[in-house]
């Protein structure tokens, strides 16, 4: 019998036209089954599949991922130049970033103000703009 997790990770992948794997599955699982939306490391999705029994490597995390960014279902969010979150929500929004312990969380969209932009280039269209606010404890 399928859990309401793994139909909700089901419908997810539906919703993009993506075929459900069995590693698909698990892992999307694991992103939306609980409805919430989270922020995730390759490495800490992988940690979360092999705690929930799930055998799937970590390159195939990282390839899944890349598909499910492609698709349209997740933002990566890259918070330096070695390392990216993968974020479940779709709209447009900023993020904190503690950078003692390593952690991407939402900030509220409502506080925040842009009030321009710089010309863009020729040619090219704005796809969209991520606002990384990094913290340390004081």
């Amino acid at each position: 019998m399928e859990t309401l997790a793994a139909k909700r990770g089901t419908r997810w992948l539906a919703r993009a036209g993506l075929r459900p794997t069995r590693q698909r599955l698990s892992l999307a699982t694991l992103l939306v089954g609980d409805g919430k939306d989270r922020h995730v490391t390759a490495e800490s999705l992988h940690a979360a599949a092999s705690a929930a029994g799930e055998p799937v490597s970590l390159a195939t995390v990282y390839n899944t991922l890349r598909a499910f960014c492609e698709a349209g279902l997740i933002n990566e969010i890259s918070v330096d130049g070695s390392r990216s979150y993968f974020d479940t929500r779709l709209d447009d929004h900023p993020h904190l970033f503690w950078e003692e312990e390593g952690r991407l969380v939402d900030a509220p969209v409502e506080d925040l103000e842009i009030a321009r932009l710089p010309d863009l280039p020729e040619g090219a269209e704005l796809s969209r703009v991520d606002v990384v606010i990094r913290l340390r404890k004081s």
